[in-house]
């Protein structure tokens, strides 16, 4: 460790740590260019869901490479005019260049006669780049010679996958600049320089960079597919988790430079007490993601393969680029808050310092007022609604939303989005009668078959995707096994929105244990001990149930949510235990650095007065970058960022300042059992430690040089 770190800070070598790291950079680069997503997010549900199988029949009857898109016309108020189906119907001829088989369909007209529907059959395009391209293309042929006031809205499968990818058309640079433009923006706040934040900055941007592209090459090697959502998600944990190493490494950088003369020295002393910190803190976070790779569905297995690869890019541009960087600059580099050789010890004078000694005089009674207060906030679990419809994930009704709401007025809710049941053909009379007493079901139609087995449509009285949509799909399973011979199979989107939603949960169940098992593991070996992890793990966890009922409260009161997502509760957990231990990694490696000098208490006040400051501020941070998240208008990346930036601020502020503190006053040298502390709180008391905050021991300040002559 000691030979690596003179060798990133050398004056000799150091430049070849930037050479090496800038040709890298460029080389990989070159051999792999910058690809933006251009893939559709796939379904990712395994082959053993049954909406899968029913799929897999259904490809007997129908082209595999078939999808459609809806066309909805109609008006304001009003019915459609026999001039106006005229033309309805003549776009529908236009449009067949465009269709899978050279034929569209000719337009449905609702019983009230207020809208007509066309059904457009297309190829399925992967690249979302192209289905943008002909949707444009098919809504201005279907809106062009159409008489005035009609309005037209591409909807369906096609409509709500261009409308998705629309979302994260320039995401990522939309994100990236937004979110540069804040950590700038803090960094320059945190440091008080118009210089050093440049540095931190650039280092961060290049790791974001080659995050990205070294995921793709990953993901494409394990053929895993990496849209939109991933890829800006990725940009928005390397950029929160890179600054955060960064500010703990600059700060003890700082602390250093006014112990030693030499900056590279204090680099590399630096570089010793805060790498470790920094490698648990990077791991933790790497592993917890790597978790979502034993998930079910391939979406939180892309999520997890990127993060995990994202955070060990940041680490290492954190550890071995960003302390080569800024040791070629001088001290000046700080102006004008310049850390002087010899000046006066500013962890002493710490407000955090101050603050922990407080929490020392009563920390039983601060720790259950500080458990009080996260339950109050975690009551707003009680609202807590999970789940959202098809029309209910944008923040800003695209298209195909009010396309499908047109519908959903003029036709059966469900008519855009029919259920699809396969059965033995020779059951189809018994099932077809048995599926129409189903309650929820508006019709039943016999579609094509074969010698072995039929499908049948079935037309749902819900929107798609909806709550109630799924209840009727897991009524009509239940049906299918007393019909016929019990085989039925339910397929569709709300089929496949339910199996979707159920393997999530069998995710969560599954990652979110083995998050915190990881976590505590890392944490056991850190530390070297049992009790410190545990209830390092139960102030996290407090923190996260906190967040969560803050957020539930807000989506509904502020912003009108009608629930979360199902995937925001398990993503959410993973980004705030696995980042928000990050802190009390911060604070209590540093406590293990001071007790063998202090003991336990004091250990901690002054861990806590050193590291304070660069914790905050880096939660502060780390809280805004995911804030950002919510500029794109899909309602689960607002609500990630808004439970994540909540949790941080909560971890931040409150558990990680006082309740961690209080826990660790009111265990002592029990904190780090089974270990003993060399020196424990009654061997400090002996000697005096105990009760003088402005002085500190012998040892400590024997590591004070002395002051340097005047110029």
């Amino acid at each position: 460790m000691i030979a690596l770190t003179r060798f990133i800070t050398a004056a000799k070598t150091s430049w070849i740590v930037l050479v090496v790291g800038i040709a890298a950079t460029v080389a990989l680069f070159v051999a792999a260019g910058y690809q933006t997503a251009d893939a559709a997010p796939p379904v990712g549900l395994p082959e053993s869901a049954e909406s899968v199988q029913a799929a897999e029949l259904l490809e007997q009857f129908a082209d595999d490479e078939s999808t459609s898109g809806l066309l909805v016309f109609g008006r304001e108020s009003g019915d459609l005019s026999d001039d106006d189906l005229a033309a309805i119907t003549e776009r529908t001829a236009e449009l067949a260049d465009l269709s899978l088989d050279g034929f569209v369909p000719p337009p449905t007209v609702s019983d009230d006669g207020t809208t007509a529907l066309v059904v457009v059959p297309l190829e399925i395009e992967e690249r979302v780049s192209v289905q943008a391209e002909r949707a444009d293309e098919i809504r201005t042929i279907a809106a062009d010679g159409l008489p005035d006031g009609i309005i037209v809205w591409f909807t369906g499968a096609e409509g709500f996958a261009v409308d998705i990818a629309a979302v994260f058309e320039g995401a990522n640079f939309v994100l990236l600049s937004i979110t540069a433009l804040v950590v700038a923006l803090l960094l320059i706040i945190t440091y008080r320089s118009p210089v050093l934040w440049i540095v931190p900055l650039a280092v961060v941007g290049v790791a974001d960079f080659i995050a990205g592209i070294a995921a793709r090459l990953v993901a494409e090697s394990l053929d895993i597919t990496l849209d939109g959502s991933v890829t800006g998600i990725l940009s928005v944990l390397v950029f929160g988790a890179g600054t955060n190493y960064a500010l703990l490494l600059i700060a003890r950088y700082r602390d250093e430079l006014r112990l030693h003369l030499d900056r590279r020295e204090a680099m590399a002393i630096a570089l010793r007490g805060a790498g470790p910190a920094i490698i648990a803190s990077g791991s933790t976070v790497a592993l917890a993601l790597a978790t979502l790779l034993f998930g079910e569905l391939s979406g939180n297995r892309s999520l997890g393969l990127a993060g995990a690869v994202g955070i060990v890019v940041a680490m290492a541009y954190a550890l071995l680029v960003l302390p080569a960087a800024l040791v070629v600059f001088g001290r000046w580099i700080f102006w004008p808050i310049v850390p002087k050789y010899g000046s006066p010890d500013a962890i002493s004078r710490s407000p955090w310092g101050k603050l922990g000694r407080a929490v020392s005089k009563k920390p039983v009674l601060v720790a259950i007022v500080g458990f009080v207060v996260l339950g109050a906030m975690a009551t707003g679990l009680t609202t807590l609604n999970v789940g959202l419809s098809q029309n209910d994930r944008f923040i800003v009704k695209p298209e195909a939303v009010l396309g499908q709401e047109r519908l959903a007025e003029a036709f059966s809710a469900g008519s855009s989005a029919p259920a699809t049941v396969v059965v033995p053909a020779r059951d189809v009379d018994e099932v077809l009668d048995g599926l129409l007493v189903v309650d929820g079901v508006d019709d039943a139609v016999p579609g094509p078959a074969n010698d072995d087995i039929a499908q049948i449509n079935v037309v749902l009285d819900a929107d798609p995707e909806s709550e109630r949509a799924f209840e009727i799909v897991a009524e009509l399973r239940l049906a299918l096994d007393d019909l016929g011979d019990g085989t039925g199979l339910v397929g569709g989107i709300d089929a496949e929105g339910l199996d979707l939603r159920d393997a999530q949960q069998r995710d969560q169940s599954l990652v979110i244990p083995l998050i915190l098992v990881l976590v505590f593991v890392v944490l056991v070996v850190l530390l070297r001990a049992l009790l410190a992890p545990v209830l390092l793990l139960i102030a996290v966890v407090a923190s996260y149930f906190s967040a969560v009922g803050i957020g539930s409260i807000i989506f509904a009161t502020v912003f009108g949510f009608p629930g979360v997502d199902t995937t925001v509760l398990l993503f959410s957990f993973l980004f705030l235990v696995a980042l928000g231990v990050d802190y009390s990694i911060f604070l209590v490696t540093r406590a293990k650095e001071e007790v063998p000098l202090l003991g336990t208490s004091e250990g901690m006040i002054r861990a806590l007065a050193a590291t304070g400051g660069v914790i905050t501020s880096a939660g502060i941070l780390l809280a805004a970058v995911f804030a950002v998240l919510g500029v794109l208008p899909l309602i689960a990346l607002t609500q990630i960022g808004v439970i994540v930036c909540i949790g941080v601020l909560i971890d931040t502020l409150l558990v990680r300042t006082v309740i961690v503190p209080a826990m660790t006053f009111i265990a002592k040298d029990r904190f780090w059992w089974p270990r003993r502390p060399e020196l424990t709180d009654a061997d400090a008391a002996a000697r005096g430690a105990n009760g003088q905050a402005e002085r500190m021991p012998d040892e400590v300040t024997e590591r004070m040089p002395e002051p340097a002559p005047a110029a």
